[in-house]
């Protein structure tokens, strides 16, 4: 086990940052900054780490984001350990038929793939956040922001909290994108929702018509009209999940998480395979089914605050669809480059830091965030006909620009760059 000491760092920077929120973009952030040798301190409203792990279903980070692990002292192996270890995704139509399948193997060289259980993903980067001694306040809700020049903070059961900067890593819904927009802004639906179910592979293994899904870790998709059937097993078939995006009327006013149930589920897939829908039907009474709303956002015009104090990172500043298979990773390369940014920096131009974090991040997050619209569309409105002619045309789009991509070092190469010209904006101005 690691402990602070042994843990590399860089010397003191000075630099102290309030991240408010304590989910992967959050960790993430304060995980990258106390290497660069910041002061983070997290502020989490949920009142323990249990609350945010006994819940999930399946995440994935791709080499983008999973080879930052590499860098935090035990942690990649140990994700490792539990992570779906099958190299390739077997696609089917709706009706049962096989299609292809697309081999994920000549991207080990781009850098590792992780796709594991949400909350056992969590712990573990949690407990290195907890090995290097970085300070998590739980129970802590943030009512409002504010900056000056000097200092940005937060507001917290009335009292007022202080820091070089400040960032928000709240998710679609946070308090700091007021801050930085001016005004409030409501998710809108995207139209589609997704059901998500998570359980123990035993309880489907000698069932005849879905049981060899869990002889060993799997994973298949079923694809038809305006929706996709998503299913893997993982730990030799132990454990268990599916997901399906549909059309969703997307009432999504006070919540966008609902329980779920099995009958609703099967209405969407009543015609499709009989794989499918006995995958529906197998589902365990109790078994964790939920009904997620995909909430909307319009392309935010800036991610960080008038003052440049305050920054917005993960799902606070940009969503994504999860046919991008993008969110978890772009929310690790944010923290990965506002640390770096303000390690360049230093103390007396946090502000820049903030400015170039920005410059850095904002193309190629635009750009990752439309693969998920690309991905949607193709396997949604499949063109069979020629699918039959072109089968890895429904394949999903993996592209190096993306994936073989390590925003540490894009950071340092650019950031000289990019903070010249940033100078020169304000020299003009």
């Amino acid at each position: 086990m690691s402990t602070t000491t042994s843990i590399p760092r860089l010397p003191p920077s000075g630099i102290t940052i309030l991240i408010v929120g304590a989910g992967f973009a959050g960790l993430s952030l304060a995980i990258e900054c106390d290497r660069k040798g910041h002061i983070p301190i997290i502020l989490e409203k949920s009142s323990s780490v249990d609350e945010i792990t006994r819940f999930g279903d399946i995440i994935s980070f791709d080499p983008n984001g999973a080879r930052h692990f590499a860098r935090w002292p035990g942690v990649l192996p140990a994700m490792q350990a539990v992570a779906r270890q099958t190299t390739w995704l077997d696609l089917y139509s709706w009706k049962g038929e096989f299609v292809t399948r697309q081999s994920f193997a000549d991207e080990k060289g781009w850098g590792p793939r992780v796709n594991g259980h949400r909350g056992e993903l969590y712990e573990i980067i949690y407990k290195h956040v907890c090995e290097r001694g970085i300070e998590v306040r739980w129970g802590t809700r943030v009512t409002d922001y504010f900056e000056d020049k000097e200092k940005a903070g937060v507001i917290v059961n009335g009292e007022e909290m202080v820091a070089d900067v400040v960032v928000a890593a709240e998710g679609v819904r946070s308090r700091g994108r007021k801050i930085v927009l001016g005004f409030d802004d409501k998710p809108k639906s995207s139209g589609y929702a997704v059901y998500r179910s998570w359980f123990s592979g035993d309880a489907i293994k000698d069932n005849p018509i879905i049981g060899h899904l869990v002889k060993e870790d799997s994973h298949s998709g079923f694809i038809g009209p305006d929706l996709h059937f998503l299913v893997s097993s993982l730990k030799g078939g132990k454990e268990f999940n599916w997901v399906f995006t549909h059309v969703d009327d997307g009432n999504i006013e006070e919540s966008w998480q609902f329980p779920g149930r099995v009958e609703d589920c099967l209405k969407y897939v009543e015609g499709w395979a009989e794989i499918v829908q006995e995958i529906v039907r197998s589902t365990p009474k109790g078994a964790r089914l939920i009904d997620h709303k995909l909430v909307f956002r319009d392309p935010l015009p800036t991610f960080i605050s008038p003052k440049r104090r305050i920054a917005l990172i993960g799902d606070a500043a940009h969503p994504f669809l999860p046919t991008s298979i993008q969110g978890a990773s772009q929310s690790i390369e944010d923290g990965v480059v506002l640390a770096s940014c303000l390690e360049l920096a230093g103390k007396k131009n946090v502000t820049l830091a903030i400015q170039a974090y920005e410059k850095i991040r904002y193309g190629r997050v635009h750009k990752a965030q439309a693969t998920g619209v690309k991905t949607r569309e193709k396997w949604h409105k499949a063109n069979w006909d020629e699918i039959a002619k072109t089968p890895e045309a429904i394949h999903l789009t993996r592209e190096a620009w993306l994936l073989n991509f390590d925003a540490e070092k894009d950071c340092y190469d650019r950031f000289d760059e990019v903070a010249k010209e940033l100078q020169g904006d304000r020299a003009r101005l």
